[in-house]
């Protein structure tokens, strides 16, 4: 018997086992005796006959006074007992000061709504940081295209898919000690072989070679991190992004892709027969929400969503349906775009008009980071709302910057605004 497993030798939760016990017969018996239960107090005349022969006294009500008695001693015995067997439990199996607030939440968070996040980069990682607040039922789809950095030499090398979205994804969903989060994200900087590398993307390629499956490679890796939710790789079979631009020209490869020199006109799957995983099946048909966005809209969303069977799930689900307006348009992929255009991409590629909702920011940014981002061909998104309007979709407009060196959208008012729905 697994209980039987609490009372092994050098715990030393025995003790504390064994003064709850305890308590609770000397709380049985002190309920007992004020229940006028008639086996105790069978038992207790006993006693009480003893006494009179010694003494020749009995005080009145004794069961009474001798039950409330036992009733205070069996509760402290209890509190006391429960007490030190939950501070052993904080420090060693927890970490933590207050095990029983993060039991309590992690309980409430799987009451949370089912949220399917689809898409890939920072733009995703961020989101899913938000989410997390919210919900311990959380499946990010995330894209596999990437041939770029330290995810592209291990694609390469190995013949495994690229790990680097899935492991940004895997530590924004983190519920572990910061330091391993910290760890799962360094990357090597020193002239070598590893250079390039980060240890997570190192750590998830072993794990998939030990073994043989990157998905299940993944999903063991969620259980390090004790990640909220889990990550999926939108398809397990190898693709690449192949792009063709208004002016005719052709680029193979996510990383290769964005040229501020030449306006993206189309983009396509090589080879185009990849479909999605079971379990990204499952997760679109039984999730509450639906979410596309924010990210790299020809590198990581739409790619997502041209693999066999996305779409059409998306379709045949009852979820919320929702697609989140980048902040500010990326140069070489959307200068130019504004919401309407993200959307319009995305209906010309899926053929399919899948979308309930959009949210776009509507509250300004500070002037000397605007100044920044021009620099960098970088401006904020338009919303045109009367082109909106016409594709049938709910507008949620709301304030959703974060402060900060940076335009990003705030995780937690994100978050917020989507469940709100």
């Amino acid at each position: 018997m697994k209980f039987l497993k609490w009372l092994y030798p050098g715990l030393g939760i025995k003790r504390w086992f064994l003064i709850g016990v305890i308590g609770l017969i000397l709380l049985s018996t002190g309920m007992a005796l004020l229940l006028h239960v008639n086996i105790v107090n069978y038992m207790i005349k006993m006693i009480y006959e003893a006494v009179y022969n010694i003494s020749g006294t009995l005080p009145y009500h004794t069961n009474i006074i001798v039950g409330v008695l036992l009733i205070i001693v069996s509760i402290s015995m209890l509190i006391y007992a429960g007490n030190r067997f939950i501070n052993k439990l904080n420090r060693e199996v927890y970490k933590s000061d207050d095990f029983v607030n993060v039991l309590y939440k992690k309980n409430q968070l799987q009451k949370g709504p089912k949220v399917v996040a689809i898409g890939g980069g920072t733009g995703l990682a961020n989101l899913l940081r938000g989410l997390k607040e919210f919900t311990g039922n959380i499946t990010a789809v995330v894209t596999v295209a990437d041939n770029g950095g330290s995810s592209g030499k291990l694609r390469e090398e190995l013949d495994i898919l690229p790990p680097g979205d899935i492991r940004n994804c895997l530590a924004a969903l983190a519920d572990q000690e910061p330091l391993m989060e910290d760890l799962f994200q360094y990357r090597f900087y020193k002239e070598g072989d590893l250079k390039g590398h980060s240890f997570g993307n190192l750590f998830i390629a072993a794990m998939s070679e030990v073994l043989g499956d990157f998905e299940e490679a993944v999903e063991e890796s969620s259980e390090v991190l004790a990640i909220r939710g889990r990550v999926l790789p939108s398809t397990n079979q190898n693709v690449n992004l192949g792009a063709v631009y208004k002016d005719g020209s052709v680029k193979i490869g996510e990383s290769e892709i964005p040229d501020e020199r030449r306006i993206i006109n189309d983009v396509y799957l090589e080879p185009s027969s990849v479909s999605i995983t079971e379990n990204v099946k499952n997760a679109l048909l039984e999730a509450d929400y639906i979410l596309v966005g924010p990210g790299s809209l020809y590198t990581s969303l739409i790619p997502n969503l041209m693999i066999n069977g996305m779409v059409e799930n998306i379709k045949k689900s009852d979820a919320q349906k929702v697609f989140i307006t980048n902040v500010m348009t990326q140069p070489g992929e959307t200068s130019g775009f504004s919401a309407y255009d993200h959307i319009k991409a995305i209906y010309e590629h899926t053929g399919s008009q899948i979308f309930d909702h959009i949210i776009v920011n509507k509250n300004g940014n500070r002037k000397a980071l605007l100044e920044k981002y021009a620099e960098e061909g970088a401006y904020p998104v338009e919303v045109d709302i009367e082109k909106l309007k016409k594709l049938n979709i709910n507008i949620v407009e709301g304030k959703l910057i974060q402060a900060g060196d940076y335009i990003r959208h705030d995780p937690h008012k994100l978050a917020e605004t989507i469940l709100e729905l």
